[in-house]
């Protein structure tokens, strides 16, 4: 069958269907007729169209793939209908994680939204309250304005501080199988993006080498393992040493502490600091600044022999047992700082550039000495002197436990000291912008509790045998999204929280299977 085109006299053209039988031609019928070009096109479509209708007409095909093909067109039609239902998206892998734990951890004993929103955020996207809007606006939808977080900051009275100890510390102890032994303590200072001081916020000798900046100093008591317990917070100009007894004498007569030993590095310690523990009965474990000790106890000390992790114990008397060991990896660490501490010396002597003012106790700076009345060197007996030192520690103790019990307990310091670590880097409690000290006190306890829920996650992580570091849990889950879609005849709201093949290391996390075993 074919199309043919007929003049007609009267100008126009006859659109016909023709074909060829047994070496004749037959029209079959007519389609229309056209008057100009135009109408020939149109005519001729339909033309074509009559001939398929035909040839199906007189050789039905067998369609083997209709039923597949109306499937795949009406899964194609569910698909689109389902995007159309789609009213919300959200990037909440890591807030649900961190939902669970704060849950698992008992905070929700606190029932403050923002309270539960202020914590999630200094893990998730730790940053500036009016940053903190931002995140939650643009994540959650979450309409949280920059002035009601600072009423709230205002208003989280010190009951709070109480009540997310209470609640740290007794799931510290249920982690721990309802005993807390060992109290570790130590210090940080946290400064402010500020030119002036005031009651709370003075210049002091600033861990962070930033004496010119406010700060205040930190005090955290934590257990074994790193599990924060307690906080206390100080002026910035504070002796550091005296911070640490009476957060020690509330905590322990607040919780009924028994049998517990103190933890605590040799820069909190003096005389009437160890006088006071012993006088309330406490028992300690101290780094023991063995250059101070007296003539007789140097001088014993230099004469032990330097044999690699060997220690050695002097009877002081009144019950205090002082241990001094030896390593050679500290030995090789204490060589290499102060001979890198020396050239930092030597080159700013060669620049001139020593003045009278950096002759103190801080550092390397200890080496330095007068000259007449204006020139300083460098004083090359004290360094020799210094070098007899290497590789030696020491620790006071008024306990009976083994020296191998009291290097280990002492060493474990290390959990205080990564907490700081996480707190500033990960939480990133400072630099502080707040200048009321309601507000300081309400951003240092939402960090704690922070802390404390990042603690919490690395215990789940470990015991489920995930493993990754917290840090990396939570950038994986920051890609995970749940969808939310309103089915249009029931009006029936959905949500998934959808998981991909690369979430699968961490798909336990989302299963309320884990946090009912864990």
């Amino acid at each position: 069958m074919f199309i043919k085109k007929k003049k007609n006299r009267t100008g126009t053209v006859s659109i016909v269907i023709a074909e060829k039988i047994s070496g004749r031609y037959s029209e079959l019928t007519t389609i229309g007729i056209a008057r100009d070009e135009s109408e020939i096109e149109d005519i001729v479509a339909k033309g074509k169209e009559w001939i398929d209708r035909e040839q199906q007409r007189r050789h039905p095909r067998l369609d083997l793939f209709g039923d597949e093909r109306g499937r795949c067109e009406q899964e194609l039609m569910n698909a689109d209908q389902l995007l159309n239902s789609i009213t919300n998206i959200t990037i909440d892998g890591a807030d649900l994680i961190l939902d669970r734990v704060f849950d698992n951890v008992g905070f929700n004993r606190i029932e403050d939204d923002v309270f539960r929103k202020l914590v999630k955020a200094r893990l998730s996207y730790p940053a500036s309250k009016s940053a903190t809007t931002e995140y939650l606006k643009n994540h959650f939808d979450d309409d949280v304005s920059l002035s009601k977080i600072y009423r709230y900051l205002d208003k989280l009275s010190d009951s709070q501080h109480r009540i997310v100890q209470d609640i740290s510390v007794e799931h510290t102890r249920k982690i721990l199988g309802g005993h807390i032994g060992v109290l570790f303590y130590d210090v940080t200072t946290l400064y402010f993006e500020a030119d002036y001081e005031d009651e709370l916020r003075k210049t002091g000798f600033s861990k962070e080498g930033r004496h010119k900046n406010p700060q205040i100093i930190l005090g955290l008591l934590v257990s074994l393992g790193g599990y924060p317990l307690a906080y206390c917070i100080h002026e910035g100009n504070k002796y550091e040493g005296h911070t640490m007894l009476p957060v020690v004498t509330e905590f322990v007569r607040k919780y009924n502490l028994e049998d517990f030993i103190v933890v605590a590095d040799s820069g909190l310690m003096n005389g009437d600091n160890i006088a006071d523990l012993e006088a309330n009965g406490y028992k300690y474990i101290i780094g023991a600044k063995i250059k101070t000790e007296s003539k007789k106890i140097k001088e014993w000390i230099l004469k032990q022999p330097r044999d690699d992790r060997r220690m050695v114990e002097y009877d002081k008397g009144d019950g205090r047992r002082l241990l001094v060991g030896y390593t050679d990896d500290r030995a090789r660490k204490d060589a290499y700082n102060r001979e890198k501490g020396i050239r930092r010396l030597e080159k700013a002597y060669r620049r001139c550039t020593l003045t009278k003012d950096h002759i103190n106790k801080r550092g390397y700076n200890k080496f330095l000495t007068m000259e007449g009345d204006v020139k300083v060197s460098i004083d090359y007996d004290k360094l020799e002197t210094d070098a007899k030192w290497d590789g030696l520690k020491g620790y006071l103790t008024n306990t009976d436990i083994p020296a191998s019990q009291v290097y280990a307990a002492y060493h474990n310091l290390w959990h205080v000291e990564r907490a700081f670590r996480i707190s500033k880097s990960k939480i990133e409690i400072r630099p502080m912008f707040h200048f009321t000290r309601r507000r300081i006190e309400a951003h240092v306890c939402i960090c704690f509790v922070a802390l404390k829920v990042y603690k919490e996650l690395e215990r789940l992580l470990k015991l489920a045998g995930i493993n990754m570091s917290v840090d990396k849990v939570l950038a994986l889950a920051q890609t995970i999204v749940t969808i939310q879609l309103t089915l249009p005849q029931n009006k029936q709201t959905i949500s998934r929280t959808m998981l991909m093949k690369r979430h699968q290391r961490i798909a336990p996390l989302f299963s309320d299977d884990f946090w009912g075993t864990h």
